[in-house]
């Protein structure tokens, strides 16, 4: 029996594409050579990078200024490149620290240039996403994080400035409907909600590139994977091709805006067992819970622990664990977790309740 993987990333993919992507090691289009054996500048994969990215600009209702790129390095590597070809020499940036992942970018940026943290909630151990800012209007961009899968918030709303946005979605792309042309860069690893570990999505506003004075290395520079059509090195074809499979699925299921609505009923199933069910609690406040990672304790970890350990395995559930520094249980929500898997876990919470 397959498992309801809840990991926070790698993440469950659709059991349709983990099959199509097998055929395809073997044999891809019926050509007698595997996918991961054919040359990146063939016909084949050229077709596959090209569909890959048209179907990115057709999801996310992109403009023409935006460009869709399929790197590699994951969001670490974003980390650096944003402020290099975004951040003028002797400007500043604003960021949000809002969680371990933004305090990664924060600390990466900083090596570029001048950083202004506008707002944290470290304090809290990140329960909360920041709000009620100041935006400077002479900075160069504001870089958010829109999910933290570590802590389970998420951002629903963005600010409306005149300042460049620059987000981190990476396990929250394509969750959701958004107006993605009102940011100038967006990146996000494939790992969490668009396919396998390995590749990088990242959608930019080629208008605004170019205007750091900055000479950049030919492999941190957007325009060069722009110019080179996000092949400007061998990429990982492999990814990229189970990513392509995973985009068809997800226009197959009615595109973003019917998966937000599958993941809301998912998100308020579980989350309304966490609040009912006395065993449990949450992690953070409930206005900036995640839709996609969703945090809670045992409130008798002790005594219970053992027991519900055991009753979840047994049901055929993986990858709820929390992180290491926040501890619990997170249940990750992507867009391919069924609603068959949610609603097993709930089962078991309630079974727990019956039996502890």
């Amino acid at each position: 029996m397959k498992k309801f993987n809840f990991s926070a990333g790698p993440s469950t993919l659709p059991e349709e594409v983990l099959q199509q992507a097998s055929e395809a090691i073997l044999d891809l289009n019926k050509s007698g050579l595997s996918l991961i054996e054919i040359s990146h500048r063939s016909k084949d994969f050229i077709a596959i990078m090209d569909e890959s990215r048209a179907l990115v600009k057709k999801l996310m209702k992109l403009d023409d200024d935006h460009e869709v790129l399929f790197l590699q390095g994951g969001a670490s590597l974003q980390f650096l490149m944003a402020p290099l070809n975004f951040l003028k020499k002797g400007s500043k940036a604003a960021y949000i620290d809002s969680g371990n992942f933004a305090s990664a970018s924060i600390k990466e940026a900083k090596k570029i240039g001048f950083i202004d943290v506008l707002a944290s909630s470290k304090e809290a151990n990140y329960t909360y996403i920041p709000k009620n800012y100041e935006i400077p209007l002479d900075v160069d961009y504001l870089h958010l994080t829109s999910n933290n899968t570590v802590y389970g918030t998420e951002m629903h709303d963005f600010p409306e400035t005149s300042v460049p946005l620059v987000c981190d979605m990476s396990s929250d792309i394509l969750s959701k409907e958004l107006n993605f042309n009102k940011f100038a860069l967006i990146y996000a690893g494939a790992q969490k909600n668009i396919g396998p570990a390995g590749v990088t999505l990242v959608i930019v506003n080629k208008t605004l590139l170019g205007k750091t004075g900055r000479d950049l290395p030919s492999y941190l520079d957007y325009q060069v994977h722009i110019s080179k059509e996000s092949m400007a090195n061998t990429p990982p074809v492999f990814a990229i091709y189970t990513t392509l499979l995973n985009l068809k699925w997800l226009e197959k299921q009615g595109g973003v805006s019917a998966a937000a609505e599958r993941n809301k009923i998912k998100a308020d199933l579980l989350y309304g067992e966490v609040d009912r069910n006395p065993l449990f609690r949450g992690v953070c406040e409930k206005v900036d819970r995640s839709l996609m990672n969703v945090c809670f304790f045992l409130n008798d970890e002790e005594k219970l622990k053992e027991k519900f350990d055991k009753m979840w395995k047994d049901s055929n559930i993986v990858g709820i664990g929390g992180y290491r520094s926040v501890g619990g249980y997170r249940a990750s929500i992507y867009n391919a977790m069924p609603l068959e898997g949610v609603q097993t876990l709930v089962n078991v919470m309630k079974e727990l309740e019956k039996t502890a």
